[in-house]
């Protein structure tokens, strides 16, 4: 953790990190193309990295499947990137993300970009009356995820956050059991997110010819991948392996534990804003040029009386089971090792003490729930698009999951447990005082 800080200074610059936006934000929201029950969804696609272009080949799929969604333009800071996908797609490319927020024609944009401009080109594309498909994590500050909330209220805008495990059927059959009273009531949920990365995590491979310098299908606009980041000069190592800075990502906790927290909002109905977190860790065995921890803990307590457990390690690929702990039972979602992906049921076991009753209830003494296909994250993203629905994971749901992960990023760095004024709805370094 960095000496040179103060504590109270750095939590103060992290909390107001999203003031640039509202810049953004005051734009008069634009009137989106109205579509007809039968005419084609029009897409474009910014950033084309290795998960823009999984994006494309999803989003093609649906395509395919329903013949009423189609690409039509991709961007992207790199050249070869740029080029690539969009013969990929057969669409047009751009360098400048704006060409794409300013078609007309455009009804959605599909936003894989580097987490520091999550939040810039989210506003901007619903207030150009686009809706958004946002690839997590939301964003990297607390402020900047609220401001990203309250624009798609604004402008009436869908808003998808891409954790796509969170249109698996485990969640919503958990929530279910903890609104029918199976585990009593809810004391703690905890989950990890293990892997071993033998290179270090996020040392991708680096393109040694690309660069701002260069011309031709390796020509990368520097200065635009920037953008709202602190100005530095060309460095391959922050742009191919941007994780491991924070400038652009708050490590572990933006990447991997929004596959954690989000779920665990829809097991929670909803869900809600955390009341204290902490943030511990360390960088233990990769220490190379990374600034983020390869071992890093989040502890989250909430109002309702609950707390929130997750560990990580990228230097170790062992996992805790995903658990919802009540008085009565406890639900065990995962047991393979990460939040996401596909399981075959949930399992609900009862304590001790409520063993019997349960047994009479529910009719064994424990109870394994089987886990139905539901329509994908992106399937369902544009479905919204025409009925005008909620998400699966919109932006309220999505800023409460937001809040605790920025909050440990925040902790971590400036060593201090950190609170959520719920008014004022602001990250504080005291406990807000009681009404």
């Amino acid at each position: 953790m960095a000496k040179d800080v103060n504590r109270r200074d750095f939590v103060s610059r992290a909390v107001g990190a999203g003031v640039a936006l509202s810049v953004v934000k005051a734009v008069r929201p634009a009137r989106a193309r109205v579509l007809g029950a039968n005419e084609r969804i029009n897409l474009g696609v910014i950033g084309v990295g290795g998960r823009g272009r999984y994006l494309i080949r999803q989003f093609m799929e649906v395509g395919q499947k329903t013949g009423d969604v189609q690409i039509v333009a991709v961007s992207d800071v790199y050249e070869k990137r740029k080029r690539q996908a969009a013969e990929q797609a057969k669409c047009d490319g751009y360098l400048d993300y704006r060409d794409i927020i300013n078609r007309k024609d455009i009804d959605g944009v599909v936003i894989g970009t580097p987490d520091h401009w999550h939040a810039r080109m989210a506003i901007e594309a619903m207030n150009a009356g686009k809706d958004v498909y946002l690839e997590k994590p939301m964003t990297r500050t607390a402020d900047e995820a609220r401001q990203v909330y309250e624009t798609s209220v604004k402008t009436k805008r869908i808003l998808q956050i891409g954790s796509q495990t969170t249109s698996s059927d485990q969640w919503w059959k958990a929530r279910k059991v903890i609104q029918d009273g199976m585990i009593g009531k809810m004391i703690m949920s905890q989950g990890s997110y293990h892997r071993n990365s033998t290179s270090g995590e996020w040392n991708w491979p680096i393109e040694t010819e690309a660069g701002p310098g260069s011309k031709g299908d390796n020509y990368i606009d520097w200065k635009m991948w920037l953008g709202p980041a602190p100005k530095r000069p060309w460095d391959p190592d922050r742009f191919f392996r941007f994780r491991k800075y924070w400038d652009y990502s708050g490590g572990v906790a933006t990447d991997l534990f929004y596959h954690v927290m989000a779920p665990l909002q829809i097991c929670w109905g909803g869900g809600e804003f955390p009341s204290r977190v902490a943030g511990t860790g360390g960088i233990y065995v990769f220490k190379d040029e990374r600034e983020v921890p390869d071992t890093f803990m989040l502890v989250a307590d909430y109002p309702s009386g609950h707390s929130v457990v997750l560990s990580s390690s990228m230097a170790n690929s062992q996992h805790i089971p995903g658990l919802i702990r009540g008085h009565d039972g406890t639900i065990t979602i995962v047991t393979h090792g990460r939040f996401e992906g596909r399981v075959e049921f949930i399992t609900v076991t009862p304590e001790r003490h409520a063993a019997e009753e349960f047994a009479k209830k529910w009719g064994s003494p424990e109870v394994k729930i089987p886990i139905e296909e539901r329509p994908s994250h992106y399937q369902n993203f544009i479905e919204c698009m025409r009925s005008r629905q909620t998400p699966v994971l919109d932006g309220l749901t999505a800023y409460k999951a937001m809040v605790p992960i920025a909050m440990s990023v925040e902790s971590y760095r400036s060593g201090q447990v950190l609170f959520f004024d719920q008014q004022k709805q602001r990250v504080t370094a005291r406990a807000p005082k009681k009404a």
